[in-house]
């Protein structure tokens, strides 16, 4: 435990911030989440929209560094390529 007040306000600051970004970590896997299922019942009007309200999320968090800028590159393209894949099989 912190004795000093500078470590008692870090730590109290820290949390915060903790609190905060599980806050944007769980929306965006809710969001993620949200387009995965989409996919799989195979409507593609909800998965596009789905999809961008996901990538929406998923660049503010990255841009607030909650994760690194790469993960969020690597999340969108894999969703984007699902989402896709069932738009192209629908027209074939």
């Amino acid at each position: 435990m912190a004795h000093h007040k500078d470590a008692i306000k870090r730590n109290r600051q820290n949390e915060q911030r903790r609190m905060r970004n599980r806050h944007y970590r769980t929306m965006m896997r809710n969001r993620v989440k949200a387009v995965r299922a989409a996919v799989e019942s195979g409507n593609v009007e909800t998965a596009q929209t789905a999809l961008r309200d996901a990538m929406s999320v998923i660049h503010r968090v990255a841009g607030k560094g909650i994760i690194h800028k790469n993960q969020a590159a690597r999340r969108i393209s894999r969703l984007n390529k699902a989402v896709k894949k069932l738009a192209l099989g629908d027209k074939a």
